[in-house]
């Protein structure tokens, strides 16, 4: 976890360091009472893509095109800002991790044999259903 310092670890090749982010914190809506009025427990990180000197060029391309210029993630599930805190940090570390893997190429391979009866038998007794229910009890067509 980024707090106090420590860099927020992404990848094996990526940890973001704990000066890049951006801190907000704000009330959080909804039922709480008396807790909620007066505690800024709803936490806000955001993290600039565009100008960050942790990424390198590839990296910073990647991010840009999944992501955009600026992540920023809210939480404000829990009662405790600490626990947000540490909510913000999770959110933001998945978001940019999704954004810097690489999917696999996808190798184009032929049906087998098999799976070729199979759809043709299945489309053959999906026919035969159809006929049934039309009401027509002939073969032939």
């Amino acid at each position: 976890m980024a707090v106090d310092g420590e860099p927020l670890r992404v990848t094996r090749s990526l940890a973001i360091p704990a000066d890049e982010l951006r801190w907000r914190f704000s009330a959080s809506g909804g039922p709480g009472g008396q807790h909620a009025n007066t505690a800024n427990t709803r936490v806000e990180v955001r993290f600039d893509v565009a100008g960050s000197r942790a990424l390198g060029p590839r990296q910073r391309a990647r991010l840009l095109a999944a992501v955009g210029p600026e992540v920023r993630v809210v939480a404000s599930d829990e009662r405790s800002q600490a626990r947000n805190r540490a909510l913000a940090l999770d959110r933001l570390r998945a978001r940019l991790a999704a954004g810097l893997s690489v999917p696999r190429a996808r190798t184009a391979t032929r049906p087998t044999v098999a799976s070729q009866r199979r759809r043709v038998e299945d489309k053959l007794r999906r026919g035969r259903r159809k006929r049934e229910r039309s009401g027509r009890f002939d073969d032939d067509g």
